[in-house]
């Protein structure tokens, strides 16, 4: 074989090369291109929670700079969209206090919410002789003593979104639920048991995705 032989032949296997990423490259494309434009049609919402109700079973602010709580929570979660649905990964709920954290996180199960379905959790969020703030502490003992104290219920997870046969990659869910609990003769809870109270919210959370 020449020497001019040997190069048209590598010329024409590169120009076979150059074809095959070329066409895969446009498939890609095109792929892409039809995913973006059935989201942009279908528009998915976030999904829409309710905090119902928060049973306090224990919460404890008389030793400084420690709390000892806990509490059941019931969260409602309701899929908006008819043609679209929702893997919940994960969900983690805690509760907080000015922006601290004062529970550990409680998992809820991994899920699929199919369209225009709703869900019910009641997980129990506790956590025993959580350090506090000095600052917060201070704060914290003072309100329990005004008889009233504001915390927001939190969830942080993960969820995918389902079309069809497509199942799009993992989201981050941020959910914010305010709960205002009272305590003593102000208290507008139901007592459920010893030393139990349980308070009716329906409060609904600010989503973010």
């Amino acid at each position: 074989m020449s020497v001019k032989e040997c190069g048209n032949h590598g010329k024409y296997r590169r120009k076979i090369f150059r074809r095959i990423i070329f066409g895969i490259l446009i498939f890609i494309l095109i792929v892409l291109i039809t995913i973006l434009l059935i989201w942009a049609i279908l528009r998915p919402s976030k999904p829409r929670f309710i905090l119902q109700d928060t049973t306090v079973y224990a919460f404890n602010a008389s030793t400084p700079n420690l709390l000892t709580s806990n509490f059941q929570v019931t969260l409602s979660s309701r899929n908006p969209n008819d043609r679209i649905g929702i893997y919940y990964d994960r969900l983690d709920v805690y509760a907080t206090y000015q922006n601290q954290q004062i529970t550990l996180r409680t998992a809820i199960p991994p899920t699929y919410q199919g369209h225009k379905e709703i869900n019910v959790w009641s997980p129990f969020v506790n956590g025993n002789s959580v350090p506090i703030a000095p600052e917060y502490s201070a704060s914290l003992g003072s309100d329990q003593s005004a008889g009233s104290v504001f915390l927001m219920i939190k969830i942080d997870g993960r969820v995918r979104w389902k079309v069809g046969t497509f199942i799009s990659g993992r989201y981050h869910l941020y959910v914010r639920c305010p709960a205002f609990i009272t305590f003593g003769s102000k208290s507008n809870g139901v007592s459920v048991g010893e030393n139990a109270i349980k308070y009716q919210l329906v409060t609904r959370c600010s989503v973010s995705v």
